[in-house]
């Protein structure tokens, strides 16, 4: 056979070997799924040389235990401002709920002043309109929260819904938040229609408790706001709820975005609750039932007085009169002139 019969035979093509499926590159007629599966269960398989092996404990046991506060608190004294402004900063970084001073206090052992100083400075430099991170100060303790001009970005990140309250629940809750405690007859009469089903969301939600029972005809229970009300309209304390004075005052534009941000529902708007709230017939009302209430009040004690002094008399009138022994007369003496000595038979004068 010549040399040219030879190189014109055909040649056997070396036999293609499958790529891994962790090469990169995935075999033909492979969807991207099922490579997927293929590299998990590969994965999965482990190293068959370690099956029997024991795995031994790898991380280190805890033996220390904490500090004595007193040392805490002495270590405390030497840290400088700068360094105790970035422990408050990182316990606040890391709280889920809002942190009082005590609580800090409790942890890092700087005293009260100190804890105040840093967190005055923490709030001028996480402050609304120059940072993302707003420090608050929310139901007496502080909290990191995000922005309110990046709302929109947080929770589309965390892929969250915002949280609304209905109108009925805003009303309800103004109504408790303003005049507590409250009764719920007294929270219908002002809203004018029936607020079982609210009152129950809002303690579902612990928005409101239970304070206590009126000391009245029925016992109706009173309820009040709580530490989450607080909370979730990141208020201080309730004197920083706004007044009905600056409701009135609030400019066009601002109760256009009032209106606009509450949710489209029939029934009386906001700024009409607040009007019945200020209503000045209705404040004369009830300062008329307070007054009528107090005259009530003063006739029936002036009733009892009158009573208890008809008692007196009359226990004073059925009890026998008590009167003392007349002292008995010195006889008269046979030698005075002036007494005549009686005739025999006859009893002295």
């Amino acid at each position: 056979m010549t040399e040219r019969s030879l190189n014109d035979a055909p040649q056997k093509a070396p036999a293609e070997t499958p790529p891994s499926p962790s090469a990169g590159s995935r075999p033909a007629g492979v969807s991207p799924a099922e490579l997927e599966v293929l590299v998990a269960t590969e994965e999965a398989k482990g190293d068959p040389a370690l099956d029997e092996v024991e795995p031994v404990s790898i991380e280190v046991p805890e033996t220390d235990r904490d500090e004595p506060f007193e040392k805490l608190v002495a270590r405390a004294k030497k840290l400088s401002a700068e360094r105790v402004r970035a422990i408050v900063e990182a316990l606040l970084f890391l709280a889920e709920k809002p942190l009082s001073q005590e609580e800090i206090r409790a942890v890092c052992g700087v005293d009260l002043p100190r804890v105040r100083k840093a967190l005055d400075a923490l709030s001028g430099h996480y402050r609304e309109g120059v940072c993302g991170i707003v420090l608050h100060e929310v139901a007496g303790a502080w909290q990191l929260r995000s922005a309110p001009d990046v709302a929109d970005y947080a929770r589309r990140f965390l892929k969250v819904k915002p949280q609304r309250l209905t109108r009925a629940a805003l009303e309800t809750l103004a109504i408790i938040a303003y005049r507590q405690p409250v009764t719920r007859p007294e929270i219908e009469e002002i809203r004018g229609v029936d607020s079982g089903a609210v009152v129950k969301a809002l303690l579902e939600r612990k928005l409101i408790k239970i304070l206590g029972k009126k000391e009245e005809p029925g016992r109706p229970i009173l309820y009040g706001s709580t530490r989450e009300f607080l909370e979730f309209f990141a208020l201080k304390d309730l004197a920083s709820l706004p007044t009905l004075r600056e409701f009135h005052e609030l400019s066009e534009e601002h109760r256009d975005i009032v209106e606009k941000e509450g949710p489209a529902e029939e029934g009386p708007k906001l700024e009409g609750l607040v009007s019945e709230l200020a209503d000045p017939a209705l404040r004369a009302a009830l300062q008329s039932r307070q007054a009528a209430g107090e005259l009530a009040l003063e006739e029936l004690e002036r009733a009892i007085s009158g009573a208890e002094a008809t008692s007196r008399a009359a226990e004073a009138a059925l009890k026998p009169e008590q009167t003392e022994p007349a002292a008995p007369e010195a006889p008269a003496s046979p030698a005075d002139p002036a007494v005549p000595e009686p005739p025999p038979g006859e009893k002295p004068a």
